[in-house]
């Protein structure tokens, strides 16, 4: 069982479970849940839930209760507490799936390729020339098609942030590695 926090209330929940529903990951339990508020919060609160699911793990003795993974779906924006929640998160083994500036870049890489500086709200204009429609909402079914597209794009932009030595730079993101996650959970669930 994945356990996903989101930094985001609509966008970010509506991406993991079409993501989850469309790669038939039924098996896969991703608990969804959106506090809001700045990174450290966020991280503080995927802490939590995992612990409160491991005490009740214990009370009740079924493992099936326990998350095998965590992670936590975050931007960098302006936050002034996201090197204390990427701190705790190393320590606690939570998972970040960090987009630089925003979860919009990540949306938007699944039409094209992007490797300028943006800012977020240009991230968004950016993604209303595909989807003149987007406002927070989304149909998954609408972007799945650019899945495989955005994964290589995004592990580009990693690779060339890494030979440069500014992994996690603007633009960036590692949503991939938390679907790719979901994506290996669903198929090991098949066999």
């Amino acid at each position: 069982m994945i356990l996903v926090v989101c930094e985001g209330k609509v966008t970010e929940p509506q991406y993991v479970e079409g993501f989850r529903l469309a790669r038939g990951a039924n098996t896969v339990r991703v608990r969804v849940e959106s506090p809001g508020g700045d990174p450290l919060a966020l991280v503080e609160r995927a802490i939590a839930i995992r612990d409160d699911a491991a005490q009740r793990a214990k009370r009740e003795r079924d493992d099936n209760l326990r998350f095998d993974e965590v992670w936590c779906v975050l931007d960098v924006d302006q936050h002034a507490r996201l090197e204390a929640a990427r701190t705790l998160a190393g320590k606690a083994d939570v998972q970040l799936a960090l987009s630089n500036p925003c979860f919009e870049l990540w949306l938007f890489l699944h039409f094209a390729e992007h490797a300028a500086h943006v800012k977020p709200d240009q991230a968004a204009r950016l993604l209303r020339k595909h989807l003149p429609q987007y406002d927070k909402h989304l149909r998954f079914e609408d972007l799945d098609p650019g899945y495989a597209d955005a994964v290589r794009r995004a592990e580009a932009l990693d690779r060339h942030h890494a030979g440069l030595d500014q992994e996690g730079a603007n633009p960036s993101t590692g949503v991939y590695r938390l679907t790719e996650q979901i994506r290996r959970f669903g198929k090991e669930a098949r066999l």
